[in-house]
């Protein structure tokens, strides 16, 4: 299984970035992808999962400023973050869950500079 996750960047706070994960390696269809983020200093934490039924889960700290989606066609996965932050600067993975397997892809860095 390959994750290659892309879109990071540098952006002024209130601007928007787009993530996006392409999965190669197994059935993206019934897989559960997701983002987690990790900040220097602190632990990796939940940013958004979608399921293989189209069911969404967003942290606290994102909901209403980021959506996932995906495109089971392109085996991608994408997380539209608008709104962003400054505490919303981190490295964030792609995740994928099918089971009773994890996979993780390389972080890509996004700057929120204020």
């Amino acid at each position: 299984v390959q994750l290659q996750a892309s879109g990071g960047g540098l952006v002024q706070a209130g601007g928007s970035l787009r993530l996006s994960c392409a999965a190669s390696g197994n059935n993206f269809r019934i897989t559960t992808m997701g983002w987690y983020r990790q900040a220097p200093g602190k632990e990796r934490e939940l940013v958004a999962i979608i399921t293989d039924f189209g069911s969404e889960n967003y942290a606290d700290s994102v909901k209403g400023r980021f959506a996932i989606s995906r495109d089971n066609a392109k085996s991608t996965v994408y997380l539209q973050m608008n709104g962003l932050k400054p505490e919303d600067t981190a490295v964030y993975y792609c995740y994928q869950y099918f089971a009773p397997r994890i996979y993780w892809g390389q972080g890509t860095q996004v700057t929120v500079s204020s």
